[in-house]
């Protein structure tokens, strides 16, 4: 059967920098891994496929001698070097892609992997958990341990070395859920469907419970909701981000609350009392007399409830704004018309007593 190009393999572009093949194909590894996939040849094959894609596009050289000739450039024979020579850097080719060796063994599991080039343990130990760095019981490095000069020989399947058990914590997940603005202030139970992370397809629903006070972009961690873990390992967490949708009218700052209400001309003239709404209702505010525009008034505890101490709650501070009247009847007008001239009057008066 014909090979895919290994860009398309991996789903990057020609043009992707090592950090995204290496991103790439830790994405892929965790999702064929035949410990994730028991007894699915098919991810099975996928593994292999992504693996000798990765070796070949994380290495150099090879990688230019893949973009400028092709598969042809390790076949034997093959332009410029043939199998089993060296390229400029004076790396071994072995008649294919550095070296691996997917043959099966006589358990039909993996035979043999040999890492000739690049640096196994930064590959394996940032995509399955470190599960290659010397944990405890996993036999690295031991006499049982499988690994010899020649390369990595897993026995029967990837469950261990040696016959050793090897346990690693599952990778986190991270999704996202929207609240309204009333949610974040008072705590609310959201039911969210995800995506069985073992990559089966099947939908679980999970209950959630958005604590009173959280702010927008903060995280909720589930503990073991995420991938589950290797070799009986135990699962990670899920991380779980917020977005609190806008309030018309509100607007937060930390635990505080910021609103505008607007009052008559009188009311700011005479003083009196105006309505204002708040998140836990409408209460009625005392306003002095001779209010100007862009006066704040505080309103204690009426803001945002502490996530540390729920009897701690911030304040609501409230912008006064002065209404023009507007539509005045003619009376009014002249009301107003003898208010002004008395206001004026008044003016003179002072100004004159100073003199």
């Amino acid at each position: 059967m014909a090979k895919r190009d290994y860009y398309e393999v991996l789903g990057i572009g020609r043009n992707a920098d090592a950090k995204e093949i290496k991103k790439a194909y830790r994405k892929l590894a965790k999702k064929y891994h035949p410990d994730m996939n028991p007894g699915d040849k098919q991810a099975e094959q996928k593994f292999k496929e992504v693996t000798e894609a990765y070796n070949v596009l994380s290495d150099t050289e090879k990688k230019k001698l893949y973009d400028q000739y092709g598969f042809a450039a390790f076949e034997e024979g093959g332009n410029p070097y043939s199998a089993g020579g060296q390229d400029a850097a004076g790396n071994g080719f072995h008649g294919g892609f550095g070296g691996f060796d997917f043959g099966q063994g006589g358990n039909g599991g993996y035979h043999e992997y040999h890492f000739e080039n690049g640096n196994m343990g930064d590959i394996f130990g940032d995509i399955f958990g470190n599960m290659f760095h010397g944990q405890k019981g996993s036999g690295f490095g031991s006499q049982n341990s499988g690994f010899d000069r020649q390369g990595f020989h897993s026995q029967g399947d990837f469950g261990g070395f040696g016959g050793r058990s090897t346990q690693a914590k599952g990778s986190d997940l991270h999704s996202e859920v929207n609240i309204s603005f009333e949610d974040a202030a008072f705590g609310c139970d959201k039911m969210l469907r995800l995506s069985d992370p073992s990559g089966s397809g099947a939908v679980q629903t999970l209950k959630v419970h958005i604590p009173a006070g959280i702010e927008d972009g903060k995280s909720i961690r589930l503990k073991g909701k995420g991938n589950p873990g290797f070799g009986g390992g135990p699962a990670g967490d899920l991380l779980l981000q917020v977005h609190v949708a806008s309030k018309a009218g509100f607007e937060r700052k930390g635990m505080d609350v910021y609103t505008t209400m607007e009052i008559p001309f009188t009311t700011a003239v005479f003083g009196g009392e105006a309505k204002v709404s708040t998140l836990y209702g409408d209460v009625i505010c005392k306003i002095p007399e001779g209010a100007q525009t862009g006066r704040k008034i505080r309103l204690r505890g009426k803001g945002i409830v502490s996530m540390k101490n729920p009897s701690v709650h911030g304040d609501q501070y409230v912008t006064i704004r002065i209404q023009v009247p507007q539509d005045l009847s003619p009376q009014a007008k002249e009301k107003l018309r003898e208010f002004q001239q008395i206001c004026k009057n008044d003016q003179q008066r002072r100004r004159g007593s100073v003199a």
